[in-house]
């Protein structure tokens, strides 16, 4: 057992946190994570309606009593409306579940105090994902009780700034007295002891745990994902869509990057980012027909395992990593 604020907070075995993922951070996988000792991830934005995402809160439970984050996006959405948002926050304080993270504009710029405050009233954790320290620094005023520290290796959509998470994280971490997890280039025992060494209290993965057998993706996807390396993986969006996204490199993406180069806008690309688009990819295997938001973290994925044996394995690796860092001390 690796014990850090964030084991302490939510009593978990191992401080290893699944990041969202749209289609993918269902009830089956976000339980076998939870189950494992780390703590799973349920996508709200993978549901369209408050009987259906409140049934997956359910499920989850019906497999594991163990804590669980429910991830939620405040990033413009053309199929997640700001009602669909006010919608999961309620229903995760009425469920009362554990977590809530926040990727985004925070929920007092967005919704305003009253939305923070219905969710600490019913003893849900806020944490809210980030990529500068003077963001961070907000969250902790408005009183989140954490903040994932999304470097630049990271999938999805790192901030701008390009900074990596071996400078982002011990920034971060001296700056705030609320606990820090780290995001971004974090898939093995390796990563994770270098994380908490930086200052972190927890980490935070996503791409890893796409390549286990307990993920609803493709075979073929998992199998892409063990072949590649940490230089397969692309920006885009920066000038077409306000933010940028990290994509694993392949032919659609090509053609965004194109679309971005002659100066096409969002009309233009955006029939290409389609989230159905993304999601028959991940269940078909056409790889190559959408965005696959993933991080250079890839370099390290090297098997399809369950998920109790990638949180495990990890955290056995990562004791193995600090007592050599012992032992080198005179």
């Amino acid at each position: 057992m690796i014990k850090t604020k964030i084991t302490e907070i939510f009593d978990i075995e191992y401080p290893i946190i699944c990041g969202s993922m749209m289609w993918l951070c269902i009830p089956r996988l976000c339980a076998a994570i939870s189950e494992a000792g780390a703590m799973g991830n349920l996508t709200s934005g993978c549901y369209e309606n408050e009987e259906d995402f409140r049934s997956a809160i359910y499920e989850v439970r019906k497999h594991t009593d163990k804590p669980f984050f429910v991830g939620l996006t405040t990033l413009p959405s053309v199929c997640i409306t700001p009602e669909l948002n006010k919608m999961y926050i309620r229903v995760c304080a009425e469920e009362h579940v554990p977590a809530i993270e926040i990727s985004g504009p925070t929920l007092d710029a967005v919704f305003g105090m009253e939305y923070i405050e219905l969710l600490k009233d019913a003893g849900v954790k806020i944490f809210h994902k980030l990529g500068t320290v003077k963001h961070a620094l907000h969250a902790q005023k408005i009183g989140c009780d954490g903040v994932f520290c999304v470097g630049y290796e990271a999938g999805g959509h790192p901030h701008r700034d390009n900074v990596t998470s071996m400078v982002l994280t011990p920034t971060m971490a001296k700056a705030l007295e609320i606990p820090v997890v780290a995001v971004g280039g974090i898939a093995d025992g390796c990563t994770l002891a270098a994380a908490l060494a930086l200052g972190a209290e927890g980490i935070m993965m996503a791409s890893r745990f796409i390549a286990t057998w307990e993920c609803d993706v493709h075979g073929y996807i998992k199998h892409e994902l063990i072949n590649k390396h940490e230089f397969d993986t692309t920006l885009f969006g920066s000038k077409t869509l306000g933010i940028q996204g990290r994509s694993l490199k392949n032919k659609l993406i090509k053609d965004v990057l194109e679309i971005e180069r002659k100066g096409g806008g969002l009309i233009d690309i955006l029939p290409l980012i389609d989230g159905d688009r993304i999601k028959d990819a991940w269940l078909s295997g056409n790889a190559d027909n959408a965005l696959l938001m993933v991080g250079q973290s890839i370099a390290h994925i090297n098997g399809i395992l369950s998920c109790k044996e990638v949180v495990r394995s990890m955290g056995e690796d990562a004791k193995k990593h600090f007592q050599r860092l012992n032992s080198l001390i005179q």
